[in-house]
């Protein structure tokens, strides 16, 4: 099967997505941290989904986006019962990959800002070649919360 050529996504594209922040979402919860507000990852994941929204009614029919790169500072806590809004707008279309520019923000403050970046794929294509991956045991880059074994 041939990669579709059309380019069905401009820059300029953009969606905003809000999040009341609950215990659920706090550093504590999702294991990033032992403090009460907003935890790192719940911020990244509201970014990304951000950007899917931002392409969601420009992608052809069978196409979808997955995400590859994120580069984000996460710069102010926000406590649990504030809403964040995540911002994110198609900066850069470069063949299949497609960059955004995203923006977290609680009232006027900026919690959080950078870029993520998307690859373009064929949606059945993608999952078929994710069902044929070899399965690994473990999680990668997750540390035994027991430690070593002693000695």
């Amino acid at each position: 099967m041939q990669e579709q050529s059309e380019q069905p996504l401009a820059p300029g594209l953009s969606a905003r997505v809000e999040l009341t922040v609950t215990d659920a979402d706090t550093a504590q919860a999702v294991g990033s941290g032992d403090v009460p507000v907003l935890g790192t990852p719940r911020v990244v994941a509201l970014a990304e989904a951000a950007t899917v929204a931002a392409t969601a009614a420009a992608l052809p029919p069978g196409r979808t986006t997955v995400g590859l790169r994120v580069e984000l500072d996460h710069r102010a806590p926000t406590p649990v019962g504030r809403t964040v809004v995540a911002r994110a707008t198609l900066a850069e279309v470069a063949g299949r990959r497609l960059r955004f520019e995203v923006t977290v923000s609680d009232g006027g403050e900026t919690v959080a800002a950078g870029r993520v970046d998307r690859v373009l794929v064929d949606r059945q294509r993608f999952v078929e070649r994710a069902g044929a991956a070899p399965a690994t045991t473990g999680t990668p880059g997750r540390a035994d919360a027991a430690g070593p074994p002693a000695s």
